[in-house]
């Protein structure tokens, strides 16, 4: 385990270096000149030259690319062009409001759509079964914006139950104050796909011969169910939390609009509008960081769900 865990991180150093060096590109030619953006219409060509002195933009393609990689090295990105504030502080400030969202979203959505997979799987062409398929395809079918207007003005203005916008420096304010309603709205869309795929998971193990066996040895269906099939359905289950994992950390930036949330995803929403690009590459470069990290964890997940899984 030791061993394979070392080589993984050995290879991800390639793979890492190949997107600091895209970002790189991308931001360096594609973009348009962060000193006129900043600037404003109308800045002088010696206020640009000046914003552009400042930043560093006038050094040399290579010197830049040093400079970036030790930003990555380091940890350090320096501050955002926008606002000053260091973008170390803006990561370690938003992203627990992100977090206080998004993580109750993920737990709640798996627990709940799980069961509910399983039980219709188990029931296949019932009409539990059936009718189940057609809500969740209507579920789908309604974009998340539209939940969220509607979820707003039934129980934020009409019935009162919940506020609208608002957060605060408590943990259990916002948990039990201000998460409720995007929570309640985030399941009521998120839980429909997620039932949908476990649900072909569920089905696809139900069908293997490994099922028939264990009911031709006088297994209860509680057994075969939840010690067989849910065991073997578990490897693409955990590949389809930690594929949403990463999602989570930079937050959903509908919700976090909305409802006027400090976290993370309305943050990128804030640096893209006004070119902040410090901000932007830190993103740009430790989501794809996490995004392997969590890959890793699900691989060693797989071998302790499943002692069958060779790790090569």
């Amino acid at each position: 385990m030791a061993a394979y865990v070392i080589r993984r991180l050995l290879q991800m150093i390639p793979t890492l270096l190949g997107v600091l060096l895209l970002v790189f590109l991308l931001f360096k030619w594609v973009g348009g000149d962060p000193a006129e953006i900043l600037g404003g219409l109308n800045a002088s060509a010696a206020q640009i030259d000046a914003i552009r002195e400042q930043l560093g933009l006038n050094k040399p393609w290579y010197v830049q690319l040093w400079i970036y990689l030790k930003s990555v090295v380091s940890f350090d990105w320096g501050r955002s062009w926008a606002t000053n504030e260091a973008v170390s502080n803006i990561f370690a400030t938003r992203l627990p409001a992100t977090l206080t969202v998004m993580l109750p979203i993920l737990i709640l959505d798996t627990l709940i759509a799980l069961p509910i997979a399983m039980w219709v799987a188990y029931r296949r062409g019932s009409v539990a079964d059936r009718s189940l398929m057609v809500i969740t395809t209507v579920a789908l079918s309604i974009s998340f914006l539209v939940y969220i207007i509607i979820g707003q003005y039934v129980f934020g203005f009409q019935l009162g139950w919940f506020p609208v916008q608002g957060w605060s420096d408590s943990l259990l304010t916002n948990l039990f104050v201000y998460v409720p309603l995007p929570l309640f709205l985030a399941l009521a869309v998120g839980v429909a796909p997620q039932t949908r795929l476990y649900r072909t998971f569920f089905l696809d193990e139900l069908g293997q011969d490994y099922v028939r066996t264990a009911r031709a040895k006088g297994m209860t269906e509680k057994t075969v169910l939840f010690r067989h099939v849910l065991r073997n359905a578990m490897i693409p289950i955990l590949t389809n939390i930690a594929l949403l994992l990463p999602g989570v950390f930079v937050g959903s930036f509908l919700i976090e609009v909305f409802f006027s949330i400090p976290g993370l995803g309305r943050e990128i929403i804030l640096a893209v509008n006004r070119s902040d690009y410090p901000v932007i590459q830190a993103v740009a470069i430790y989501l794809p960081m996490l995004t392997m990290l969590i890959n890793l964890a699900a691989d060693i997940l797989y071998k302790l769900t499943d002692p069958r899984v060779v790790l090569k």
